[in-house]
């Protein structure tokens, strides 16, 4: 049976919108918006899900649509059973899935990856000899590290969208005109939420004979990424951003550099040929390797996590980016508009209060330590959201400042002196998010500035942890 004529999984029934149900009230289900949690104040609460921005929960429909396929699961691309090529049809036709949702040129490559990290790493393995690279120090670590083996030039964090462009301008400018050049730059801050010109930065790195990677991981689930309109050579992101489970992720982009590149693995998959090399020739052996996305994908692939990205894509393009992107912002004026009211609080901004974002913001309280706080919205409210550097640290180093809160404060982590607390927090939110959620939020962050905490804390492996053996 050839693989085109294998038939598809059985449909799942359609999962009714959150957003009809008055207690949700979010355009699409995700896993665990029914869970309680309990609360060191007595009691249990739904737990509120604010940390998108490190991993979204995943959708209802992604989850149905793997359990479907679940029965008929097997092995990958050399199987000759009904279930193998039943379950090849599907990694592949997934890989179609993906190059549509980013709407990839007809001849790039879709190349599946553990994550946005694996697969910059996957890129930097591939660049040509003496290649230079230009990244923004606002970097997150994923797309700030990969480059190791690469010169590297590292960019002054720009404060509005056109010094980002003028700032490569320059770099590129000074660079060696003859030799490979690649720019990586973020769509959307994992620390501010704001989004970068990529359109013009991709312009500005052609001009100077450059290509640039996207990293999406923040953009691709709150915004369309269209490779084509955006002018990326490459484009980079996680399943588990994109409300997909934890293990998967993507390249995509030009396949020359791919293609001539070494393998990123080496191993049963990606070569196409093996064969023993005499003794008088010296032994060993002789791989003739597959020039296509396989290449870069030795081993047997994740197909639940490859499908499951295709699903979650699916899920995305039919509720409407128009639709989610319009409910997003107003989630954002809600937050925005509370945390204005708190004298104490100060968002973290690089482009300035009105630059257009994403739902993930972060911010540090007068007279707090960002753990301490953060395990009081957790322990006393229920709202899960994260602090601390979030993988950005040049980035938020940057944004405060330098600024030290009260050293030796709960959950004040470890650092050079006078920087013993320099953490922040961070929200964030999407599709998933109910308006109770930012709303109970909103109000634990007012409570908390004006009464203080109702528990007491103490430092636990580094984290501020509710003290269970006394109340406040």
């Amino acid at each position: 049976m050839s693989v085109s004529a294998v038939p598809a999984v059985p449909a799942v029934p359609a999962v009714p919108a959150a957003a009809a149900d008055p207690s949700v009230c979010a355009p699409l289900a995700v896993l665990g918006r029914d869970v309680t949690v309990p609360l060191v104040t007595g009691g249990e609460v739904t737990y509120a899900a604010l940390d998108y921005a490190a991993s979204a929960p995943a959708l209802q429909r992604v989850w149905d649509d793997v359990a479907a396929y679940a029965p008929y699961y097997g092995s990958v691309h050399r199987g000759a059973g009904y279930l193998s090529q039943l379950s090849t049809d599907l990694f592949e036709n997934s890989r179609t899935t993906v190059a549509e949702f980013l709407d990839c040129r007809e001849d790039d490559q879709v190349v599946f990856t553990r994550s946005t990290t694996d697969s910059l790493n996957l890129l930097a393995a591939a660049l040509p000899a003496g290649c230079e690279v230009f990244v923004f120090e606002t970097e997150h670590h994923a797309s700030l590290l990969p480059w190791r083996d690469a010169r590297v030039t590292y960019l002054d964090a720009p404060r509005t969208p056109d010094e980002a462009v003028h700032t490569l301008e320059r770099a590129l400018a000074d660079r060696d005109p003859y030799g490979p050049a690649l720019v990586c730059v973020t769509g959307a801050s994992n620390v501010t939420g704001e989004l970068w010109p990529v359109r013009e930065l991709a312009a500005a790195a052609h001009a100077h004979g450059a290509r640039i990677v996207l990293d999406a991981a923040q953009l691709a689930p709150h915004h369309p990424v269209s490779v084509q309109e955006l002018d990326v050579d490459w484009v980079a992101f996680s399943g588990h951003k994109l409300y997909a489970p934890f293990g998967s992720g993507v390249l995509a982009g030009r396949s020359d550099w791919l293609r001539e590149a070494a393998p990123y693995l080496a191993g049963g998959g990606a070569s196409r040929k093996v064969a023993r090399r005499p003794k008088e020739a010296g032994g060993g052996v002789d791989v003739e390797w597959h020039d296509t996305a396989a290449r870069h994908e030795a081993g047997s692939p994740n197909v639940i996590g490859v499908y499951s990205i295709a699903a979650a894509c699916k899920a995305l393009t039919e509720a409407g980016f128009d639709d989610l992107v319009a409910r997003e912002q107003y989630l954002i004026r809600k937050v925005r508009e509370g945390l204005a009211e708190v004298p104490a609080v100060r968002v973290l901004s690089l482009f300035g209060d009105d630059a257009p974002r994403v739902g993930v913001i972060s911010f540090v309280v007068d007279g707090w330590n960002s753990s301490h706080f953060a395990a009081a919205l957790s322990a006393e409210y229920g709202i899960g959201v994260r602090d601390g550097l979030f993988c950005a640290h040049p980035l938020v180093r940057t944004l405060l400042g330098g600024e030290a809160g009260e050293p030796g404060e709960c959950g004040a982590p470890e650092a050079a002196p006078g920087e013993k607390s320099l953490n922040a927090i961070r929200v964030s939110f999407g599709a998933g998010t109910p308006d109770e959620h930012v709303e109970r939020f909103v109000r634990a962050v007012k409570e908390l500035v004006a009464d203080g905490a109702r528990w007491n804390y103490r430092t636990e492996d580094g984290r501020c942890v509710p003290d269970t053996s006394a109340a406040a």
